[in-house]
């Protein structure tokens, strides 16, 4: 076994093996979080075993939307280089390597709630109330899973001289910012962002679990979600941009709207119910 800068290298027989830190630090988030939806469900009315289950389909569905979100909105850098969509559809190749290029986490999302519903269509369970449940996880899984940008050097913000700035190597440095050393932490204020989401769901659920309807505190996770990402981009130095427009604020900005009127809605409903009991 040999310690390596990107990972950990065995060798078995004269033949050797990668385990990057940046994998093992997602599949611990993934772990983590299967284990708390694991321990709520029960509190949803639902049987713990499912939820491993459930993650696998989870898992699939997560990375295909993950990959095909990276690929129709490649980073300027990626562009500059020559790396946009129409280089990945014709380098099928190269659109299947994670490690080239990366993955989005708004897709990871999406692809894992299509993954959900037919989970829940094959096995017959209530959709939203899985949703529910897989926003806790999902929440915790982000939160870990962001410090594998750290490792990777990547998903940093501006430059700054901040107390808590992070060095980045030159080889990671995008165009235009080469004579930068110091940046702003955006995997940590992300990472923080979700623990706090997390806290949120928790503390929601607590006040009013038994007076909700299904689904709304996966509302509540994305609604949270969307409005930090939307905030963090601001400090994003090589944001996704289609059409002159940052994709991902773009597209986080109008989720925070429409959740947000859900969410009104759905509380005048709550505390009437409230009141009533």
């Amino acid at each position: 076994m040999r310690f390596l800068p990107n990972g950990i290298e065995f060798t078995f027989f004269n033949l050797s093996f990668i385990l990057y830190y940046y994998g093992l630090i997602l599949m611990s988030g993934v772990v983590a979080g299967g284990w708390l939806a694991s321990e709520i469900a029960p509190k949803f009315g639902q049987k713990r075993e499912k939820t491993w289950d459930l993650i696998i389909w989870l898992i699939v569905g997560g990375i295909i939307g993950a990959r095909l979100w990276h690929v129709f909105t490649p980073s300027p850098s990626l562009v500059a280089s020559g790396i946009d969509t129409w280089y990945y559809l014709t380098h099928p190749l190269d659109l299947i390597n994670t490690r080239h290029g990366g993955m989005g986490i708004p897709g990871a999302i999406l692809g894992g709630t299509i993954a959900l519903y037919f989970f829940t269509k094959k096995h017959k369970q209530p959709f939203w109330a899985w949703m529910d449940i897989s926003s806790f996880g999902l929440a915790l899984g982000q939160a870990i899973g962001r410090w594998g940008n750290y490792v990777n050097q990547e998903l940093y913000g501006m430059p700054t001289s901040l107390p808590w700035k992070i060095f980045i190597d030159p080889a990671h440095r995008v165009a235009g910012f080469e004579d930068q050393a110091f940046y702003h932490p955006l995997f940590l204020y992300e990472s923080i962002w979700n623990l706090l989401n997390l806290g949120v769901l928790w503390f929601f659920f607590k006040r009013y679990g038994r007076s909700i309807p299904s689904g709304t505190i996966f509302v509540l996770y994305l609604m949270n979600y969307s409005l930090g990402r939307f905030l963090l981009d601001f400090l994003r130095v090589d944001a996704s941009m289609v059409g002159g427009l940052n994709a991902n604020q773009s597209i986080m900005g109008l989720i925070f709207l429409m959740t947000l009127f859900i969410m009104l809605f759905r509380m005048r409903s709550i505390k009437g119910i409230d009141e009533k009991g």
